[in-house]
């Protein structure tokens, strides 16, 4: 039954990777057939990161109420609904408007899914989950590429997107049962306390504000690679949309692989290790795309950048009930999250008028002013929760 539910799980991490990559595979395409700016993909990003802050804040409270199973398989429904809501868009303002069910749907399932993982499974468990998180978000661009390239168009790449995920949402509602079994209609430790924890007294936790702004600066600096690197391969490489859609898949490449061996590594290396080591593989691969020198190093420092993200995420996860304890691991997890989507909100948001109106070849400057940031924050909150290695 155990072993049941943790292949569901996998699945599930599948389901949340899926849409990650479509909206910056598409793009080149999309803002050009809508006839509107390049920029503007900014706007649709962040009304998706709008809807998760507000999910991912309403996480404990939807958690202990309906358990992680429920909300899990509720959220990748809405998720699959909104992406066949993008497939039958024809303006942007019809873009915007499914943007909203999508970024609800996907705040509370990443929380209660995290959370879950990080209180019932080993740090391995957790980067091989985030590997299929990286399987699905490879599986994106691809899609998309083959829909381009056989004149389906964007539509197409996101229909097939949306049927996948109502095929999973199906998986997930026939596996309930499994997650009541295993205490999945729960979301806590052992010793949760019965009310919610406010954003008050998370906020007075010694460390809470340094993960925030280290979870802040990380997803900010993956998913403005995962927007906009398409579009940086097009301006700056002069590579063919339909070809670079495909091409943006190298960062998922380097991601997932990453995370299969992190799952492997982190049995003889704690979390603020692996942390620390996929900061400094981040840093070899921006300086890579940096480098004046040809194509290929540049396609070479986005697989980099992408392994290098590779153990940062699920390893700040999965240390979330060691800084923090386990009956507040929920609370918390969804703060992180909501900060989390703050900087998915407003940073890739913000190169857009940098890569138009002065040069979209500052990508590489722009993650690594994030990646500093970052380690800033993660050494603060090692250093605040006693964990310092």
């Amino acid at each position: 039954m155990i072993q049941l539910l943790l292949a569901v799980i996998y699945l599930s991490f599948i389901s949340l990777g899926l849409p990650d990559s479509l909206l910056g595979s598409a793009w080149p395409v999309m803002h050009a057939e809508l006839g509107v700016p390049m920029s503007w993909a900014g706007a649709i990003a962040i009304i998706v990161s709008m809807g998760t802050v507000v999910s991912s804040l309403q996480s404990d409270r939807l958690t202990r109420r309906f358990g992680a199973g429920k909300v899990t398989a509720v959220s990748v429904g809405t998720t699959a609904v909104a992406l066949l809501g993008f497939s039958v868009s024809s303006s942007f303002w019809m873009l915007c408007l499914w943007a909203v069910p999508y970024g609800l749907g996907a705040g509370s399932v990443d929380a209660a899914l995290n959370n879950y993982v990080a209180l019932h499974y080993a740090s391995r468990h957790m980067s091989w989950l985030h590997c299929m998180w990286g399987l699905g978000a490879a599986v994106g661009p691809y899609v998309m590429g083959f829909a381009l390239s056989n004149g389906a168009g964007w539509s197409m790449g996101y229909r097939y997107i949306g049927l996948i995920q109502i095929v999973l949402t199906a998986v997930l509602m026939l596996s309930l049962p499994l997650w009541r079994a295993h205490g999945g209609q729960s979301g806590g430790g052992a010793g949760e306390s019965a009310r919610p924890i406010t954003l008050p007294q998370i906020f007075r936790i010694p460390g809470a504000k340094e993960v925030m702004i280290a979870f802040f600066c990380y997803c900010a600096l993956e998913q403005t690679a995962i927007l906009w690197a398409s579009s940086y391969l097009t301006l700056h490489e002069g590579i063919p949309a339909e070809t670079a859609a495909g091409y943006a898949g190298l960062f998922f490449i380097g991601i997932t692989t990453g995370r299969a061996l992190s799952g492997f590594l982190t049995m003889k290396l704690s979390d603020p290790v692996m942390i620390r080591l996929g900061q400094a593989v981040t840093a070899v691969g921006i300086a890579a795309m940096l480098l004046p020198l040809s194509g290929y190093v540049t396609l070479a420092g986005l697989v980099l950048v992408g392994l290098g993200c590779a153990p940062i995420y699920p390893c700040v996860i999965h240390s979330t009930p060691d800084h923090f304890g386990a009956d507040r691991s929920q609370a918390v997890i969804g703060v992180q999250m909501a900060s989390a989507y703050v900087g998915t909100c407003l940073m890739p948001p913000l190169f857009g008028p940098i890569a138009t109106y002065i040069s979209p070849a500052l990508l590489p400057v722009y993650l690594l002013a994030m990646l500093v940031v970052m380690v800033l924050a993660h050494e603060a909150l090692l250093r605040r929760s006693g964990k310092k290695v």
